[in-house]
């Protein structure tokens, strides 16, 4: 049997992510190395979060799952997540509009909304402890704007029946006491711990036997019955089915023109006095396409990320860390100059991001029994959420016409 193709062999966590994030590491607990070669219905290559949604959803259904990981499960771009689980989207309404007309965007939108939903229930009805709450979000204006700059982004929300309300510079500063010149306060987004949540859905996936094996898969060969995914033990892995979880490791069969890969900054400060917090512990991110992030944790410490840029190689990521970290200080400091910026944990990630903001999933073109999920850009789990309820319906044959403004082989807009 010839190969088809093969794994970045030399992709690691390092090259993932650099520092540490506050969240506690996990044990990797239940992934060992096989025996013998495998064989199962569907095969997950990837053991972060989409990975352990995407088996938590395919047992659920009824699937003979066996979940892949080469490293530590969830160490990788996982644990860098700040793990705002949005439903805005990076590209903002008004821009998707721009791009696929009015209806499709909203669909988006909607998709989003119904994901984050989607997962607080999840996490609700499982029982998971991952320091797991609904929050609401608040778009800010750019700091040099005029709060009209986000009237048309509001009026479009509103005319989509997307949940929200505009504040004045005079409602924003009187309810948060930020000074910008407007804002959009929405309902309906989480926080939680992303490592927790990951680890929490491969135990459940576990006790329904689901396998969690430690091993590099290298190479994969697609058949019209089954895939071969050949591990470097020299054991073998035969699925009906494969998905493909492997943040911004792709292999070379899977290619998409919208996607890039993106460096982030990231920091943590020391648990702050509740005084010194805003209100209702808001998720904030601003309008622009260089925004800054901000949410809480459940100690009460601050993470403020951004700085987003084109990804360098690890080397050169560390030699930014510094002054990208002093800006992430100067920037909170600025928007919230009652907090304490200074860091206790501080860290840097690669991932991966589309020219549209939408997500790549489905399945990849040429190769019916492979799908993937890959392109998250700031709404990582969110759009882990969505990924594992796609795939596990196109696996089961239930197709809808949506699935196709996330298709792998989409057009470029414009």
């Amino acid at each position: 049997m010839a190969p088809d193709q093969h794994l970045d062999q030399d992709a690691s966590h390092g090259d993932l992510r650099e520092g540490r994030p506050p969240w506690p590491a996990g044990t990797g607990e239940g992934f060992v190395a096989p025996r013998e070669s495998l064989t199962c219905d569907v095969a997950i290559v990837g053991a972060g979060i989409t990975g352990s949604l995407v088996a938590e959803h395919l047992s659920a259904r009824g699937l003979d799952v066996v979940l892949i990981d080469r490293e530590q499960a969830s160490h990788g771009s996982t644990a860098a997540s700040t793990a705002m689980l949005l439903w805005e989207i990076d590209r903002s309404l008004v821009e998707l509009t721009g791009l696929y007309g009015f209806e499709r965007a909203v669909r988006a939108y909607r998709l989003s909304l119904s994901a984050v939903a989607g997962l607080t229930g999840l996490v609700g009805a499982l029982g998971l402890s991952c320091s797991f709450q609904p929050r609401s979000s608040l778009y800010l204006a750019p700091g040099d704007s005029q709060s009209h700059d986000i009237l048309p982004e509001f009026a479009l929300r509103r005319r989509a029946e997307l949940p929200g309300h505009h504040l004045d510079f005079a409602a924003l500063h009187g309810t948060f006491e930020i000074d910008r010149a407007g804002a959009i306060l929405s309902p309906g987004s989480a926080e939680a711990d992303p490592v927790a949540l990951a680890t929490g859905l491969a135990d459940v996936a576990a006790k329904r036997r689901v396998r969690l094996v430690s091993g590099d898969a290298r190479d994969f060969d697609a058949t019209d019955r089954e895939v071969h995914i050949g591990l470097a033990d020299g054991h073998e892995i035969k699925a009906g089915h494969m998905v493909l979880a492997t943040g911004y490791v792709m292999p070379d069969f899977v290619r998409s023109g919208l996607h890039q890969v993106t460096s982030t900054w990231a920091m943590a400060t020391g648990p702050q006095d509740p005084a010194r917090l805003w209100r209702d512990r808001a998720l904030i991110w601003e309008a622009g396409e260089a925004y800054h992030y901000l949410r809480t944790t459940t100690d009460g410490r601050i993470i403020i990320g951004g700085g987003d840029e084109p990804f360098d190689e690890q080397d050169q990521r560390l030699d930014k860390a510094a002054l990208k970290h002093e800006a992430l200080r100067a920037m909170l400091a600025a928007l919230w100059p009652r907090a304490s910026t200074e860091a206790a944990y501080a860290w840097s990630g690669a991932f991966g991001e589309t020219g549209d903001g939408l997500p790549l999933i489905g399945p990849v073109p040429g190769r019916r029994r492979i799908f993937a999920a890959y392109g998250y850009g700031g709404n990582g789990i969110t759009f882990s959420f969505l990924a594992s309820r796609m795939i596990g319906a196109m696996i089961a044959g239930e197709t809808a016409a949506w699935h196709d403004d996330f298709a792998l082989d989409r057009d470029k807009p414009g």
